[in-house]
């Protein structure tokens, strides 16, 4: 209301558009405006609408908080200079001109709230047939931003129906261009390679990396294990895994890890699964006979350190163990019966010997299948 009573333009934008024609309820809305962030600003504040300071304003975008929910309006904008990373813009009221800077066709319609569709590259089109295409020349919109290469993976992982439907000169732009994504810092590549990675298509789009010659720019190994990574990826997606699980099966050291660590800037917790995985994958795997899950309870009994158990969980997806990974996560730690205070109360009293016969007992309990009650292991000690 308060952009149609100032004459002003407002459709809804981008991501959301192709969302709500996917039939999948948008995570965000952006909206797109012919108003300036000047004149964004002046009418908001005078009628009395919250705006939350977020530093977009130069980008064009304001954004207003209304009824508890935050809302990000762009104002239609030309790049004007592009260097691959960010591009400094002009603002205008040609929205032909906003849509030919986005940069793939089903990313780059307006839908305005009367219900109108506003789509100049055939996005519809390409979305009903899942096509995904660059707007215009693909070699342009990469060399305005290289991740662009990568955001086209993680769409064509989200909408294309079979692996391999590439338009030949997107694929000759993607090579030719591979290796201005050296120059995109590690985050913003982590962020869309983890996307990659949780869609559909991973083991033939990760190829794609290798033949197209990015896998180097972007952190991976030169010569990545690429059947453990066909192997791994074909019945890993139905278990929910965490990117860097998926990502493991191209390492075959833990220098992989390590150097992937230092192009992305992985988080901690990222590079520890990883390290755990490539060091226990081959030797922790089930127990052949009546108790498969033994050497994973065994090793969870064992351990020291935090999130050992999320980590076996992901092992076992790692390794296609549905049923085992269902029954470890049904699977509560039992806590070791006896203490050192029922041993000094059976007459053990220094503390090196406690801690010996606690040990004793410990070995005891984990053979029986930590199913020794407390009376049974203190019986033990008395034989």
């Amino acid at each position: 209301e308060l952009f149609e009573k100032k004459n002003y333009e407002l459709r809804i934008a981008g991501g959301a558009v192709r969302d709500l024609l996917s039939g999948v309820t948008p995570q965000d809305i952006d909206f797109a405006t012919t108003a300036t962030p000047a004149e964004m600003k002046e009418m908001f504040t005078s009628a009395g609408v919250r705006l939350i300071n977020n530093k977009g304003e130069k980008h064009g975008t304001i954004t207003a908080r209304l009824q508890e929910q935050n809302f990000e309006i762009t104002t239609l904008r030309i790049d004007v200079v592009t260097d691959g990373r960010h591009a400094e813009v002009e603002f205008t009221t040609d929205w032909q001109k906003d849509a030919e800077r986005r940069d793939l066709t089903v990313n780059s319609m307006f839908l305005g709230l009367d219900g109108t569709l506003y789509d100049f590259f055939n996005g519809y089109e390409d979305l009903k047939s899942k096509k995904i295409r660059f707007v215009g020349k693909a070699s342009e919109r990469i060399q305005e931003d290289y991740l662009r290469i990568l955001r086209y993976f993680r769409f064509y992982g989200r909408i294309a129906e079979e692996p391999g439907d590439h338009e030949p000169s997107t694929m000759q732009a993607i090579k030719e261009n591979a290796k201005g994504l050296a120059g995109i810092s590690g985050e913003r590549i982590w962020v869309e390679l983890k996307k990659i990675l949780l869609g559909n298509h991973v083991d033939h789009l990760v190829q794609l990396m290798y033949e197209l010659d990015i896998a180097q720019y972007i952190g991976l190994p030169p010569d990545g294990n690429l059947e453990e990574f066909s192997r791994v990826a074909k019945h890993i997606q139905a278990l929910s895994p965490k990117p860097m699980t998926v990502l493991t099966a191209l390492f075959k050291a833990k220098d992989d890890v390590t150097n992937l660590d230092l192009r992305l800037k992985i988080s901690k917790e990222e590079k520890n699964l990883g390290l755990f995985l490539v060091k226990h994958r081959q030797e922790l795997t089930k127990a052949v006979g009546p108790e498969p899950l033994r050497p994973y309870q065994d090793f969870l009994m064992d351990s020291r350190e935090a999130n050992t158990n999320s980590k076996i969980f992901e092992l076992l997806k790692y390794q296609g163990e549905e049923q085992l990974l269902k029954e470890m996560q049904e699977w509560t730690v039992p806590s070791f019966p006896v203490s050192g205070h029922d041993l000094r109360k059976m007459g053990v009293s220094s503390g090196k010997e406690i801690g010996a016969a606690l040990q004793q007992l410990r070995d005891e309990w984990k053979k029986s299948g930590y199913h020794m009650d407390k009376e049974e292991l203190l019986s033990c000690l008395k034989k």
